[in-house]
Parts: C-alpha cells; sequence; structure tokens
C-alpha cells in the first residue's frame, strides 16, 4: 500500500476507516501507543499490524 509523505498513523488509519475503540496498531513489531497515533509519522517499509483488543473470561 502506498502512504502520503509525512502521513501519520491517525491520518492512515482514517484514510482505511479503521478508528474504532479497543483497536491496537503494531509497527516493525513494536505497538505504538494511541496517543501517539497524531504524531507517528509512516515510514517507508514499515510493517503496520491492526488488530482489535478482546478482553474474556
Amino acid at each position: 500500500m502506498q502512504c502520503a509523505a509525512g502521513q501519520t498513523v491517525h491520518e492512515l488509519l482514517e484514510q482505511l476507516d479503521q478508528r474504532q475503540a479497543g483497536a491496537a496498531l503494531a509497527i516493525n513489531q513494536q505497538i505504538v501507543p494511541r496517543e501517539q497515533w497524531t504524531q507517528h509519522i509512516v515510514q517507508d517499509g514499515d510493517q503496520i499490524l491492526l488488530f482489535q483488543v478482546i478482553a474474556g473470561g
């Protein structure tokens, strides 16, 4: 997938319509805290994993 230069994680998730509550995101196998999504810039070659956190008992 192609991303615009300087695109943040937040902008990418908006573009993909993937901003639901309980979502978690890892870039290159490192969790990126939600508080950093508006500042974290997607880099060429990044491997991005978006997943839904599920609690169970």
